[in-house]
């Protein structure tokens, strides 16, 4: 309650004395009545909690629907506690639903209900216009407009059926309403063609689906632009009022063609069929309709047009032309006067007619007389006009004749050619002329004059000269003139290109014939002119809010007249009736093809125009381009653009408005492309977001998939450019099914299954699972066997644990993160129908080197037997598997060789044969044979054993003659005065290393050797009390060069239990190396060794003697120890000499 007045009751019952609990979850969610903006939902309600219900909530996914996207609230009702239908409103048309609910108590919200099914609301037209609808001038007959199109929220509708439609008319007239259809829905402007010129136009945009068309925007008005007169003017007449003049006069353009402010006219005017171009003359104003075209030729008929401009341009002239002729005058003298037959009495005269004829020609006058005769002495004839030759007789033998020769008109006789003839008959070709020059100062950029010096006439004068030019570098010979007065020395060379390089030559004609062509002249540039042609395809666009962005290509090539210096843009505010000067910007840089021009007004219109020159001049201006200053698309696109990969299916990207100074407006959206790394001409895609948001998720995309991404910005001016593709990768997600299952080399017990690549992989395929179980239980047992494979390589497998005449389900399944779906397929083991029967009478023999299989063939089926297998079975596996493929049909036995089988193994075989329909019954099994190859006698245990102790036997003698002989030598050479017990052992090893042997007076085990790498054994270690060396008590066979080149003493470490050796000369642990090793292999050692004295005969612990055998013999090397009271060491076989200190370094072995 308020102090308006109570608000509205909410009640809630509560049964007394019952505490209220959470309500449970509604149940049975039921959608019926579905238009485009609402839906009935029914349902049954939950538990109330012993208490009312005072809310149902109801929310729903929108959209794109999955496990991935959210559940927004939709719709809320209160105080309806017995409610069990719900009118959802305000959904929106043609869109996917799913819902799902809960109810509330006064404890609490209940759980979620369980999703209801998907449902999509119908289509709706759409409810709005599209917005910010503005309209510019395009070009003279054609307006651009822009619109925000739809956002997807409000197309209503199916998206591929909606679309723009634009309604425009003239403000004017009561004109027909022209109509627009845009069929593209992202679609944001739109230029509508073949209007009239300098016209205003009002226009309407709406939009609309397959259901119907939307409201119309509001109306927008602009005009077309100033364009050329599309009409000539009217009443062209002309009237010739001398041999030089025409008075032309005409009416204006009818106004509704004049498409723009009529600044004046111009008349192109020509003599027919004699001139190529036509001449133009320009009247300024709208106001002067009537020209004077003088300096015309003579009696020469003229075709005239006459056409209006505006600032654009010309308009069309006036067609046909209106043809009118000067009036006539006296003729032109006749040309090419020659003499072609000249005797000593007479001649022959021969001449063509004017070049200008200013008339029709009435006739022809020759007259003549002697040179040296009175100038007014001639005698004169006349012919008619269709006489080109006289022959004159009665002549003077060599004597000089004047001849003349003039044309008559209406208006009297014309100006005479005269001419010079001597009546001989010795005449011939005149030579060429010579010092042929150009002057620099008489070069201009069109034209120059060249100069010579006559060469000989050959005696008969000559008539004319022929000049003829070519354009450098690669022009040919061109004939300028052929009619140069023969009485000149130089001529004016019109017509010629701007700062175009001409080499020049000239020949004579008299009247026996040419004279050869001069020398060339040197090449002679002329001087350059203004570019003939403005620069082409400008364009100019808008860059920032108060600048434009001019952009052009050069003029061509031939027109540009010289050297280019730049380009020159002149540019103004565009108002027509009153408006500032012209400014201009110059560029002075012929390579640049583009500029800006800034700090302009904004939201107006301008006029640019844009020209080239050089160091003569400019060229004329290009067509106006006009332009709006104040809108202007992104200058930049956006910035860190990142992307994150939500799901399998889903890509988050987001990113960073353009920087403030490049934005140019608001932006108003953003368009993402998107497309597949591998694809994209065919996976380009567009999503558009019409919000000024900077983040979107990309959905429905392929898992595991590289997508690029980049990004423009755009406002009401257009977009702005692209983003770098940035790159991002979805998830992975289960695989699609195998490609396909197949079955191969089907048997009564085994078969192959293969199966393909998924089509999708939807990730890293990391292996396969592969289920068959048999359709029934076999003896009452169903097994199922699963079969993980890991690794994409192998995608078959070999399964050897069937029953015959069972019917089996295999289940192939691929799976990357997971398991995809399965692929499955039923198949029976045995034999097919059709297939052969089971060979006959299997027999196996064996050699010692291999088993051999007989068969005979049984029945071939219904095809004839291609070939067999065998199957073997190990007596330690017990199942079936193919031993041998491909035996030739022809084959009634086969040879396994004994390498192949196990040795020791039993194995039974069978063989079965192969049709085109498959595996047929298999034979029944061969007797089990052991697969035990028979060895030798001398590869027998028995024999080897027998070997062995007879070697044995033999070194143990050799040992004892050896110890024998040592004996009795060390009798004779030393003279211990000991009882010394003497055992003598002899090994021989394999890596030539040497046995020690102790032996003592009690009796010794020996317990254990350990081997060493080198596997000698080391002699017992010497007690360090009283050591003494003698270099002279070594084996005769020991020399210095020996025991440092080739002598190795290794040692093989004895272990000794202490219960066999008690003396202090074991108490310590072997030594790690060998003693002799350590101090016999270095020469500087033993060669130390001082003798001891003679007499001397100090006590002895350990004795050893040591032999070294050659390279090319076994390396033995037997040593004997004896054992007494004494500490010092003394080689055995040599006298005692005298005791010396021990040497450094043998500590090493305490």
């Amino acid at each position: 309650m308020t102090a308006k007045g109570t608000g509205v009751v909410t009640s809630s019952t509560i049964s007394s004395g019952v505490p209220p609990e959470l309500p449970g979850a509604p149940s049975n969610l039921v959608i019926s009545n579905i238009s485009p903006r609402s839906a009935t939902l029914q349902f049954r309600p939950g538990y109330d909690g012993k208490t009312s219900i005072s809310k149902w909530i109801v929310e729903g996914q929108v959209g794109v629907l999955g496990d991935e996207e959210e559940w927004v609230s939709l719709y809320e009702v209160e105080n309806e506690p017995d409610a069990q239908m719900l009118e959802i409103p305000n959904l929106i048309p043609y869109t996917y639903y799913r819902f799902r609910m809960r109810q509330a108590n006064i404890v609490g919200q209940s759980p979620l209900s369980q999703p209801s099914r998907v449902i999509q609301t119908l289509q709706a037209p759409p409810d709005i216009a599209p917005g910010s609808l503005t309209v510019r001038t395009a070009s003279e007959t054609s307006l651009w407009i822009r619109w925000m199109p739809l956002p997807d929220a409000q197309y209503n509708g199916n998206p591929e059926s909606v679309g723009y439609r634009i309604k425009l008319w003239r403000v004017d007239l009561q004109s027909p309403v022209l109509m627009k259809i845009i069929n593209d829905r992202l679609e944001r402007e739109y230029t509508i063609e073949d209007l009239e010129e300098w016209v205003e136009y009002e226009l309407q945009i709406q939009a609309f689906n397959a259901i119907g068309a939307g409201p119309w925007s509001d109306v927008v008005r602009s005009c077309t632009r100033e364009s050329v007169p599309s009409a000539p003017p009217e009443n062209v007449s002309a009237e010739a009022v001398s041999s030089t003049q025409i008075l032309l006069t005409w009416t204006s353009v009818p106004e509704s063609e004049q498409n723009g402010l009529i600044l004046g006219y111009k008349i192109l005017f020509k003599a027919k069929d004699l001139d190529s171009e036509p001449k133009a003359q320009i009247v300024r104003g709208n106001h002067t309709q009537s020209v004077l075209l003088a300096s015309l030729r003579k009696y020469v008929l003229y075709e005239i047009q006459v056409l209006a401009f505006t600032r654009i341009g010309d308009g069309v002239p006036n067609f046909p032309p209106v043809i009118e002729r000067t009036k006539d005058d006296a003729p032109g003298p006749p040309v090419r006067l020659v003499f072609p037959e000249v005797r000593l009495t007479s001649v022959r005269i021969v001449w063509q007619p004017p070049e200008e004829p200013n008339g029709i020609i009435l006739g022809y006058q020759i007259a003549y007389r002697l040179a040296t005769s009175s100038p007014n002495t001639f005698t004169t004839v006349e012919v008619g006009s269709t006489v080109r030759q006289f022959m004159a007789t009665d002549l003077s033998p060599e004597s000089a004749y004047i001849f003349r020769t003039s044309a008559k008109t209406r208006q009297g006789w014309g100006e005479p050619l005269e001419a010079t003839v001597i009546t001989t008959e010795k005449r011939e070709r005149p030579a060429p002329p010579r010092e042929l020059r150009i002057p620099q100062s008489e070069v201009s950029s069109k034209s120059l004059q060249l100069h010579w010096i006559p060469g000989s006439d050959g005696s008969s004068p000559i008539r004319y000269f022929t000049v003829q030019l070519r354009e450098l570098p690669n022009g040919e010979w061109q004939t300028y003139s052929s009619s140069v007065n023969h009485e000149t020395t130089s001529c004016v060379i019109e017509r010629l290109n701007p700062f175009t390089s001409y080499k020049l030559r000239l020949k004579a004609t008299n009247d026996i014939g040419d004279s050869d062509f001069s020398a060339e002249t040197e090449a002679v540039t002329t001087l350059q002119d203004v570019p003939g042609e403005p620069p082409r395809s400008v364009s100019v666009t808008p860059h920032t809010t108060s600048s434009v962005l001019v952009q052009w290509q050069p003029p061509k090539v031939e027109s540009l007249n010289g050297l280019l210096l730049g380009y020159r843009i002149y540019y103004r505010e565009l108002e027509y009736e009153t408006g500032p000067g012209t400014e201009s910007k110059t560029i002075k840089s012929p390579s640049a093809l583009r500029t800006e021009l800034t700090q302009l007004k904004k939201y107006k219109r301008y006029e640019v125009v844009i020209t080239a020159y050089n160091i003569i001049g400019e060229s004329p201006t290009s067509t106006p381009v006009e332009v709006f200053v104040g809108e202007a698309a992104p200058a930049m696109a956006p910035q860190n653009i990142q992307i994150n990969a939500l799901t399998a299916s889903q890509l988050e990207i987001t990113w960073d408005p353009p920087p403030i100074d490049s934005q140019n407006g608001n932006i108003q959206g953003y368009k993402i492309y998107y497309w597949d790394v591998d694809s994209q001409n065919d996976t380009e895609k567009v999503k558009v977001l019409f919000l000024p948001e900077t983040t979107v998720r990309l959905k429905n995309l392929t898992s595991h998939t590289k997508y690029m991404v980049c990004i423009s910005a755009f406002n009401a001016a257009g977009d702005g450019p692209r983003s770098s593709p940035r790159q991002g990768r979805t998830h992975q997600a289960a695989p699609s099914a195998p490609s396909f299952l197949a079955f191969s080399e089907i048997t009564c017990t085994m078969l192959n299954v293969s199966w393909g690549e998924p089509t999708a992989a939807n990730g890293i395929l990391q292996g396969y699972r592969v289920v068959y179980e048999p359709l029934a239980p076999v003896q009452g047992v169903s097994k199922v066997v699963t079969v993980d494979i890991k690794g994409n390589w192998q995608r078959w497998l070999k399964v050897r644990d069937l029953t015959k005449g069972v019917t089996y389900l295999f289940r192939v399944q691929a799976r990357t993160i997971t398991y995809g779906p399965e692929l499955q397929a039923n198949i029976t083991a045995g034999p097919a129908e059709g297939s052969p029967g089971s060979p006959q009478e299997i027999l196996v023999t064996k050699s010692a080197s291999g088993l051999t299989l007989h068969w005979t063939e049984g029945d071939s089926g219904n095809k004839p037997t291609t070939g067999y297998i065998i199957e073997a079975r190990p007596s330690d596996e017990g199942l079936w598997d193919m031993f041998v493929k491909d035996i030739p049909r022809s084959a009634t036995s086969y040879t396994v060789s004994l390498d192949k089988l196990k040795q020791g193994v039993s194995y039974e075989f069978r063989v079965v044969a192969v049709n085109e329909l498959g595996y047929g019954e298999p034979s029944t099994p061969s007797a089990a044979v052991s697969a035990q190859m028979e060895t030798p006698f001398y590869e027998e245990w028995w024999f080897l054993l027998v070997m062995a102790l007879s070697s044995l036997i033999l070194i143990l003698l050799v040992v004892f003659a050896l110890v024998l002989h040592g004996q009795s030598k060390k009798y004779k050479n030393c003279s211990t005065g000991k009882n010394i017990s003497n055992v003598e052992e002899s090994v021989t090893l394999d890596n030539g290393g040497f046995a020690a042997l102790e032996l003592n007076s009690r009796h010794l085990n020996v317990k254990n050797t350990f081997s060493k790498k080198n596997g000698t054994r080391s002699p017992p270690r010497p007690s360090p009390g009283g050591l003494r060396y003698s270099d002279e008590d070594i084996c005769s066979k020991y020399n210095g060069a020996v025991l440092t080149e080739s002598v190795a003493l290794n040692e093989k470490p004895m272990e000794v239990s202490e219960s066999e050796a008690t003396d202090s000369d074991y108490e310590d642990e072997l030594p790690k190396h060998s003693f002799v090793n350590h101090y016999m292999s270095d020469p500087t050692y033993y060669n130390s060794w001082k003798r001891q004295q003679k007499g001397v005969k100090p006590p002895t612990s350990y004795r050893y003697e040591e032999c070294a055998a050659t390279e090319t013999e076994p390396y033995f090397q037997t040593v004997i120890t004896t054992q007494s009271t004494g500490g010092v060491y003394t080689p055995t076989g040599q006298p005692a000499p005298s005791s010396r200190t021990p040497v450094t370094g043998f500590s090493s072995f305490v």
